[in-house]
């Protein structure tokens, strides 16, 4: 098992967003190429806040209906969600999973008062394909992306954490380290975290010789195909 990376790796990766961190997979674990982010659009409410970075706290939670063992067990579920999510290491990052099949995003499990608990136990942000709620009086700076906006909480109850979840197509375990901005979010296999700046600074560079060349009056396809040539000798 790789060793978890420090807090100058993460830091390293949110200076990039996370388009620029696939596209670094796409060199330093090409058998990622088609999986490993979500697969179906999330939403970014709030789209100015920058990336975050954290180890996954995965949960799964349902909405349609009350928890079948009643408000205690409900309670202490809960609450063993929380420790879970104040755990080293962090900073961390909440993964849940809606179970509610057809009614997903029925209820939301985040607004004003987790985003506030959340983000004051240690948690950079959550990534949900469940509903978010309370936009107005969101935590600042604690980043979401949600598969909708809904206005009540319903039944909503934490069903199980700390196991594998899969939210819009993206699959996570606990501790995976997760890289997410108004794009979309991605696993970082953290035995190539190290490698991904050098790998994002050979792309940038790659893709400037590109891009200038287009911006250029009178571009064409042949200035096109010798920019192609260019770039390829960039390594």
């Amino acid at each position: 098992m790789s060793a978890l990376p420090d807090a100058a790796d993460l830091e390293a990766l949110r200076a990039y967003d996370t388009p620029t961190i696939c596209n670094a997979l796409e060199v330093v674990a090409p058998h990622r190429r088609a999986f490993g982010f979500n697969r179906r659009p999330l939403i970014a409410p709030f789209p100015n806040l920058k990336p975050v970075v954290g180890f996954a706290r995965t949960a799964t939670i349902r909405c349609r209906e009350p928890h079948p063992k009643g408000m205690r067990e409900a309670g202490r579920i809960s609450f063993a969600y929380y420790e879970h999510l104040a755990a080293a290491p962090t900073p961390t990052i909440a993964v849940v999973q809606d179970l509610d099949g057809p009614d997903i995003g029925l209820g939301a499990f985040f607004g004003e008062v987790n985003s506030a608990m959340h983000k004051g136990l240690g948690c950079a942000g959550v990534i949900t394909d469940g509903s978010v709620r309370d936009l107005d009086t969101w935590a600042e700076g604690f980043f979401v992306l949600a598969g909708s906006i809904m206005p009540s909480h319903a039944h909503v109850h934490v069903v199980d954490i700390g196991t594998i979840v899969n939210v819009a197509g993206m699959v996570v375990s606990p501790n995976d380290v997760i890289h997410a901005d108004r794009h979309g979010a991605v696993v970082v296999p953290a035995d190539v975290i190290k490698a991904i700046p050098q790998a994002a600074d050979l792309l940038a560079r790659r893709e400037k010789v590109i891009v200038e060349a287009s911006r250029k009056p009178g571009f064409s396809i042949e200035q096109l195909r010798k920019a192609f040539a260019e770039s390829s000798q960039i390594h």
